[in-house]
């Protein structure tokens, strides 16, 4: 499963609050060069950036494990992203509301792929700008994509969007009129 956005919206802290095992980081500093292109004006207290991918894993039961693949969050790091969807059950694009535009090219990128995705709103400071229906509207995605809110500080909250999305997966996987 991916877990994508834009820069600074809390894909590490998610693959990190969930992941049951140390997570694989690609963190590294912030330069001064990149301050200059980065906004950090929503996340003025952030010193680093993942630079490649994040991963982390999660049993959901004895028959099912899913691998956390995060993206890096800048457009300059998207070259990156083909090999990190490539298999992908489905992803999870992370949006912080007081800046939509940043994640316009995650949801594109999932929508161009056919990849199943939910859209999830991050709580920070407790707080979602928007309404679930206005966040839908601003990212003109279809009713077919679920939008939640959700904290990436919570195991339960992120696991709670996880299986929004693995929901998605497995109806595209199961026979009309299968249990799930």
């Amino acid at each position: 499963m991916v877990i994508s956005g834009g820069f600074g919206v809390g894909k590490t802290t998610a693959v990190g609050s969930i992941s049951e095992i140390e997570p694989l980081t690609t963190e590294a500093a912030i330069t001064e060069v990149a301050a200059g292109v980065d906004d950090l004006t929503h996340t003025p207290a952030k010193t680093t950036t993942t630079v490649a991918m994040d991963f982390g894993c999660l049993t959901i039961d004895p028959t099912l494990k899913l691998y956390l693949f995060g993206t890096p969050g800048q457009e300059r790091f998207g070259f990156m992203w083909d090999d990190i969807v490539e298999g992908a059950v489905g992803g999870l694009v992370i949006v912080d509301t007081r800046r939509l535009d940043d994640c316009y090219a995650a949801v594109d990128y999932f929508e161009h792929k056919g990849i199943p995705f939910a859209v999830a709103a991050n709580a920070f400071d407790g707080e979602v700008g928007h309404t679930l229906e206005e966040i839908r509207w601003a990212l003109d995605v279809s009713d077919g994509v679920p939008v939640v809110v959700f904290d990436a500080r919570e195991t339960g909250s992120v696991r709670d969007a996880l299986l929004v999305v693995l929901e998605l997966a497995l109806a595209r996987v199961a026979p009309p009129g299968a249990p799930r």
